[in-house]
């Protein structure tokens, strides 16, 4: 029997699995093969289930199995409208009181972002999920400046809807342009202080996954993806 680090660790390796799209929603999960690839019992590997499931990752229906969640856009949506209010504080905060040396560390961040977001012209060595960390790692640094890491820590915690959308948005590079724009704009904002513009443009960057694939949620490529409105 796995303790409980070992049944964390089961957890954490299928819930990026998940998030990554490595397994795709309405894959079904086996027990048997989840315990055979984790060399455990079912005892620990239902306690991860179950995890998953408190947590929107799956969905565990009897006599079916355990099945991946399709994306639900109305609970994206709230996590999108909740970050935008908390981080849009956050940044005015940040624009009022940042020094020029927190302002260059914002730069450089944004010059990482830019050097990862080139790459997507080499798709074979386009790496999503560096680019999202170096893109994530950019906006924490506002956060930590004004002495609100905890409220970062909340704001990025794995969620299954949102987490998932975002990486829909830009895999295989695309949509990665749109993003680098609203990064050099939101430069341009802390460079000249222009706090008024930063709602709207906190609601126009977070809100951009939607607004990009919401014209493709019912289109062969992604309707599996997302969760219907009569399912």
């Amino acid at each position: 029997m796995a303790g409980q680090q070992g049944t964390d660790e089961i957890y954490k390796t299928l819930e990026g699995e998940i998030i990554e799209l490595k397994i795709l929603p309405g894959e079904v999960l086996s027990e048997n093969q989840l315990c055979k690839r984790f060399g455990v019992s079912r005892t620990p590997i239902r306690s991860v289930l179950q995890r998953l499931e408190q947590n929107r990752f799956v969905q565990i229906i009897p006599h079916r199995g355990t099945i991946v969640t399709p994306i639900d856009l109305n609970y994206a949506n709230q996590i999108i409208y909740q970050r935008v209010a908390v981080e849009t504080m956050v940044l005015r905060d940040f624009v009022r009181t940042s020094t020029p040396i927190q302002v260059e560390q914002i730069r450089y961040a944004l010059q990482l972002v830019q050097q990862e977001g080139e790459a997507r012209a080499d798709l074979e060595h386009f790496d999503i999920n560096h680019f999202l960390k170096v893109d994530l790692a950019m906006h924490a640094l506002w956060f930590q400046f004004t002495g609100k890491e905890f409220l970062w820590q909340v704001l990025t915690k794995p969620q299954a809807d949102y987490a998932r959308l975002i990486r829909l948005d830009i895999v295989g590079g695309k949509n990665v342009a749109d993003v680098l724009d609203d990064h050099r704009e939101f430069m341009r904002i802390i460079d000249e202080k222009d706090v008024e513009a930063i709602e709207p443009m906190m609601t126009h960057h977070l809100y951009g996954g939607v607004r990009r694939l919401s014209g493709s949620i019912f289109s062969p490529e992604y309707r599996d993806f997302f969760r219907q409105e009569d399912s």
